[in-house]
C-alpha cells in the first residue's frame, strides 16, 4: 500500500465525471492487481484467512450503535474514505440492487468503481468490488495486512475504555474504504450494513443519499414503527447533500423530508421530480421507460426480473443524475443502455438451474417476499411452484409465507448452515398455519430438501423450484448449483 494512503491528502478525482471519455486506464504502478485476476485458487488460503480473521471479531448480528470506533480507525489511516466521491445508500428492500445498477452505470461512464454490499453469498470478496468485480484475494490480503495494526491499535484502545473491540463489520468497513483509496477509485458506492445513523459506514459523507423503500425490519435495532425506522436511516443525509428517495409511507417520507431540510439538502422523491413510467416484459428481463430529474429514457432493456427491479433502475438512474450533473443534465442515452445491459444481481431472482427452472430470491422480510411474488406472477408461466424455505431467527415468518402463499403450490421447509437459522420444525409450524398441512414438507438436510423439491417440481412440464427466505440460505444452494452442474 502506498505511503501516501496514510494520512495523505485526498482530493476529489481529477477527471471529469460528466465526461464518459474520462478515464485514461487502470492506474498505473500498482504492486497488485485489485480487481479480481488472480490465477485460479493461488491465492484463495490469504483471502480465507481475512475471514477467518474478521469473523473472530463480534459478528453481524449484534452491530454496535456506535461511529466512535470506525472514525478513530479510518482517522488513523489518513480517512480513506475521503478519497473519492461516494453515493451512500439505505433502506429496507432492494439497496443492493439499487447499488449495482447504480455503480453499472457511473461504470459505463468510464469512472473507476468501488461496490460495497452486504452481505455476501458465497465468498467476502463479494463485499467489495472494483470495476464491477470483487475484489482479488491477494489485493483483500494485502490491504488487510496494511490496516490490521491500525485495527489492533484500536482495539487496544476500546477495551480499555470498557467497550468492545471492532466488531466484524466495522473492521470490514475499513477494509472496504481502504481498498478503495489503493486501487484507486473514483466513485465508490456503499451500501449501508443496517440503518444509517450508527452503521459503521456513515463515516463517509455521500454526495448522494439514497433511499430505497422502507419497512419494518431490524425492529429491535431500529425501531418499532417506519417512521423511527426512517428517522435512524436518515442519518446518512450531510450538509448540502443531493437525497434521492423510492416511493415511501407518507411517515417515512416526512421523516427523510425532515433531515433534508434540516441538512440543506436537495430531496427528489419517486413519483413527484422522477418516477418509472413503464415497464414490460422481455426475454431475459423488462423493457423499461424512466421519466428522469433531467431527462426521458425510453424502453431500455434492464436484465433484471420484476417491476420491482425497474422501480430500482428509476432510483438509480435519479441517483447518477444527481452525483454526475447536480440532477440538471439528462444522461448519454447510449451510455446509460451500455450500464443498464451490464447489471447483474445474485440472488435476486437467479436461475441457477434447469429441467426444473431453479430460482433462488434473497427475500428475507415480507416486503421482499411481496416483490418476488408479484415477479414470479408477472415475469413467468408456470404450471407449479414449490418453495424451499429456510428462515433466520427475528424474522417476520408469517408475514413472508402470506405474501408468497398466492403463487406457491407447495412449501418444502429446510434449514440453511447459519446458527441463527430457526430450527426446520418450529419453522414448519408456521408456515403450516398459513398454507395448510398438505402443503407442506419438512426436510431438515438442505441438500433433500432440494432434492425433493425438484422432483415435486418435475411432475408438471413447466414446474419450478423457488429457494428464498434467507441470504445464506440463497449462498449455499448457488454453490450446490454448481457443485451439482444442474441443468
Amino acid at each position: 500500500m502506498s505511503d501516501q494512503f496514510f494520512g495523505g491528502d485526498f482530493g476529489p478525482p481529477a477527471d471529469d465525471p460528466n465526461d464518459p471519455e474520462s478515464r485514461d486506464g487502470e492506474g498505473e504502478g500498482d504492486e497488485f492487481d485489485a480487481v479480481g485476476l488472480d490465477a485460479p485458487d493461488e491465492f484463495v488460503e490469504e483471502g480465507d484467512a481475512v475471514y477467518a480473521a474478521l469473523l473472530a471479531r463480534l459478528g453481524e448480528a449484534a452491530p454496535q450503535p456506535r461511529l466512535s470506533a470506525t472514525r478513530r480507525a479510518v482517522e488513523l489511516l489518513g480517512d480513506p474514505q475521503r478519497a473519492y466521491s461516494v453515493i451512500h445508500l439505505t433502506g429496507t428492500n432492494g439497496k443492493t440492487s439499487t447499488s449495482r445498477i447504480t455503480e453499472s452505470i457511473l461504470r459505463a461512464y468510464g469512472l473507476r468503481t468501488g461496490l460495497f454490499t452486504s452481505p455476501h453469498l458465497e465468498r467476502l470478496n463479494e463485499r467489495i468490488m472494483i470495476d464491477g468485480r470483487p475484489i482479488s484475494n491477494e489485493a483483500l490480503a494485502a490491504n488487510w495486512r496494511d490496516i490490521e495494526p491500525f485495527l489492533e491499535l484500536v482495539d487496544g484502545e476500546l477495551e480499555a475504555a470498557g467497550e468492545p473491540r471492532l466488531t466484524f463489520f466495522e473492521a470490514l468497513t475499513v477494509l472496504a474504504f481502504a481498498s478503495f483509496a489503493e486501487a484507486p477509485v473514483d466513485v465508490a458506492v456503499i451500501e449501508v450494513g443496517m440503518g444509517g445513523e450508527w452503521d459503521s459506514t456513515n463515516v463517509a459523507d455521500g454526495q448522494v443519499a439514497v433511499f430505497t423503500p422502507i419497512s419494518l425490519d431490524h425492529t429491535a435495532r431500529l425501531g418499532n414503527t417506519v417512521e423511527e425506522i426512517a428517522r435512524t436511516k436518515s442519518g446518512i443525509v450531510k450538509p448540502a447533500a443531493q437525497v434521492v428517495s423510492a416511493l415511501q409511507p407518507a411517515g417515512a417520507l416526512a421523516e427523510l423530508a425532515r433531515a433534508a431540510e434540516l441538512s440543506e439538502s436537495t430531496l427528489a422523491v419517486e413519483g413527484e421530480q422522477f418516477a418509472l413510467e413503464s415497464s414490460t416484459v422481455a426475454v431475459g428481463g423488462q423493457l423499461v421507460s424512466i421519466r428522469g430529474l433531467a431527462g426521458r429514457y425510453e424502453e431500455l432493456f434492464l436484465p433484471l426480473y420484476g417491476t420491482h427491479q425497474g422501480h430500482n433502475a428509476a432510483v438509480a438512474v435519479a441517483a447518477v443524475e444527481s452525483f454526475l450533473g447536480g440532477g440538471s443534465q439528462p444522461l448519454v442515452d447510449d451510455v446509460l443502455t451500455e450500464g443498464f445491459a451490464t447489471v447483474t444481481s445474485p440472488g435476486r431472482l437467479q436461475l441457477v438451474g434447469t429441467e426444473p427452472t431453479v430460482l433462488v430470491d434473497a427475500a428475507h422480510n415480507p416486503g421482499g417476499a411481496e416483490a418476488l411474488a408479484g415477479a414470479v406472477k408477472e415475469f413467468f408461466t408456470f404450471d407449479k411452484v414449490v418453495a424451499v424455505v429456510a428462515v433466520l431467527a427475528d424474522k417476520d415468518v408469517a408475514g413472508i409465507i402470506r405474501a408468497l402463499d398466492p403463487v406457491v403450490d407447495e412449501f418444502v421447509v429446510t434449514t440453511s448452515s447459519s446458527d441463527r437459522a430457526i430450527d426446520p420444525d418450529e419453522l414448519a409450524s408456521t408456515v403450516v398455519a398459513v398454507a395448510g398441512a398438505e402443503r407442506v414438507v419438512v426436510e431438515t438436510d438442505l441438500r433433500d430438501a432440494l432434492d425433493q423439491a425438484r422432483e415435486l417440481a418435475g411432475e408438471t412440464e413447466q414446474g419450478a423450484v423457488l429457494v428464498t427466505g434467507s441470504i445464506t440460505l440463497v449462498g449455499e444452494v448457488i454453490g450446490i448449483a454448481a457443485q451439482e452442474e444442474w441443468k
